[in-house]
Order: structure tokens, then C-alpha cells, then sequence
């Protein structure tokens, strides 16, 4: 009998620990999924470097639902199979390891939804030894699937000059 009063101060102390947990999992439950956007780049950078297509595809939506608007044409990616298409085509034009280099990365969102958008340095070079050297304005749009966040939807750009109708590939803040 003399057991049930420390149970019940041992139980109270659980308990104001189990609640002090939940609170500050709910206090930073927004760092926690910047957090995870932050890890999905990283291994999505990391896979771009090392021209690993299906390691980059592992970051996105495999659905009919993914759409990418990529500064090569088509003007519009419909579906996994469409992009994964293009970044093969892209990669494969690159004859060394490519530079991706992403800066100025911020996330506005939630726990099932949010969006980023980021200046991206991207080279390598061709096959005829011509270097690819581009700055690109991305954003991406990303949906929680439970608990696993994906690109959802990209949109890759650069500026252009409206005197000229030319691309701006290497612009500047």
C-alpha cells in the first residue's frame, strides 16, 4: 500500500513529461518539417552531382499529378516518367560531375503542404567541351505524404531581357 503514492507521484511525473514532449514537438513542429524540406534538397543536390536520375526521382511525386515547368522546352512536364525523361536528357548532355549550387533556399508552409523557392547555380560541361553555366530561379511546391514530403510541383526559370527576347543565364540580384 505504501507503493500507490509513489506510483501516483511517478505516474504525474510521466505524465508532465509526456506533455512537456508533446509541447515542444508542437512548439517546433515548424522547424521540424523545414527541417525535413532542408534534408530533401540536400539528397536531391547530392544526386544531381553524382548524375544519379533515379536518386533525384526519389525526391518528387511518382504520380501523373507531377507537374515541372523546366527551362527546357517542353513548356510543361506532365507526370513522374515525363521529368525523369528530362533530367536524362539533361545529365546526359553533361560529361562531368555537374555543379548545383543552391542559395537564398526559404519555405513557407505547414505540416501537409508548403513551398520554397531558391537561386540555384547549375554547370558542367558538354561532350564538343562547351561549358553549360546557368542561375536559376527555382520553386517548388511540396505535399506531405504521410509523413513523407515530395515535390509536388517545379517551376524552373530564368530571367529574360525584353529588349532583346534573350535569356538572362547568368543574372544578377
Amino acid at each position: 500500500m505504501k507503493l500507490k503514492p509513489v506510483t501516483k507521484v511517478i505516474g504525474a511525473g510521466v505524465i508532465v513529461m509526456l506533455a512537456l514532449f508533446a509541447w515542444h514537438n508542437i512548439a517546433s513542429g515548424e522547424a521540424l518539417w523545414q527541417q525535413e524540406l532542408k534534408l530533401l534538397h540536400m539528397r536531391l543536390a547530392e544526386a544531381i552531382r553524382a548524375k544519379d536520375v533515379d536518386k533525384i526521382m526519389t525526391c518528387y511525386e511518382n504520380s501523373e499529378h507531377l507537374i515541372v515547368f523546366d527551362v527546357v522546352p517542353p513548356r510543361q512536364y506532365t507526370g513522374w516518367n515525363a521529368y525523369k525523361t528530362d533530367w536524362q536528357g539533361v545529365l546526359g548532355q553533361c560529361k562531368d560531375s555537374p555543379v548545383w549550387d543552391e542559395s537564398d533556399l526559404h519555405f513557407f508552409g505547414g505540416k501537409t503542404w508548403a513551398y520554397s523557392h531558391s537561386i540555384v547555380h547549375f554547370a558542367c560541361s558538354n561532350g564538343d567541351n562547351t561549358k553549360l553555366d546557368l542561375i536559376l530561379r527555382v520553386t517548388d511546391g511540396y505535399a506531405n505524404f504521410g509523413g513523407k514530403w515530395l515535390i509536388s510541383h517545379e517551376h524552373i526559370s530564368v530571367p529574360v531581357d525584353l529588349a532583346t527576347g534573350k535569356a538572362d543565364l547568368q543574372s544578377k540580384p
